[in-house]
């Protein structure tokens, strides 16, 4: 399973801490800051799955970093502030959090907050994946270079993905393997490099560019 990245931005140095060990503990990568300039920052450069963002914020207001964040990207905002009041909510949601929790909260409140974010999110993206003019719909399992449609098995499908999910990250052989074939593949050693073959000789028909390449020694990456 591949691990969720998630910013919090908060100038409480006790909360940040807090929020940093407890979702550390169930098992997302963390990265924290304590200012809304450098909390946007941050966002930008990980690109997180998540932020965890606090409104009354030095620098830049939790306000003004959710509208930035939105309008890079529809990344899934938990909105965290002390004020209660009905405006102040109203205010955060439309300015793009996708949900609002007030101070002092329960932990496990906040947790449950944040795997329903993310089981929301994932399931909005993961329908149309795109790289290029390369587009997966993995609902109706079409499969498009361009206007070109492209028919796969379940497995070349399944490959695709993989990469589609991860751009320009290099994912090794070993962690392909378990991903798409499972940890007790006892078939051919060679079964990934002839797959691979498959993929590309199927995405390149038309003399396309090459979009998976071999790091050797390593894996594979898709990019440019």
């Amino acid at each position: 399973m591949v691990e969720k990245r998630i910013v919090v931005i908060d100038d409480d140095p006790k909360i940040r801490a807090m929020l940093v060990r407890s979702l550390s503990y169930k098992g997302y990568k963390v990265y924290d800051a304590e200012d809304g300039i450098k909390g946007w920052e941050l966002t930008v450069k990980v690109k997180p799955q998540l932020v965890v963002l606090d409104i009354m914020l030095p620098e830049m207001n939790g306000y003004e970093v959710c509208e930035q964040l939105k309008r890079l990207e529809d990344i899934p905002i938990l909105m965290l502030t002390a004020k209660d009041d009905v405006k102040d909510r109203v205010k955060g949601l439309d300015c793009g959090a996708d949900d609002y929790l007030v101070k002092p909260f329960a932990l496990e409140e906040l947790l449950a907050r944040v795997r329903a974010l993310l089981r929301r999110f994932e399931k909005d993206v993961e329908k149309v994946l795109k790289f290029g003019d390369i587009m997966v719909n993995a609902e109706t399992f079409v499969v498009k270079r361009g206007e070109r449609e492209i028919e796969l098995t379940a497995k070349e499908f399944s490959l695709l993905c993989l990469f589609l999910k991860h751009p320009r990250q290099v994912l090794t052989r070993e962690r392909i393997m378990e991903l798409v074939w499972g940890y007790d593949y006892e078939g051919e050693s060679n079964v990934l490099e002839v797959y691979i073959g498959y993929l590309r000789n199927k995405l390149e028909a038309e003399n396309e560019d090459r979009v998976i390449h071999t790091v050797r020694g390593v894996g594979y990456v898709l990019k440019e």
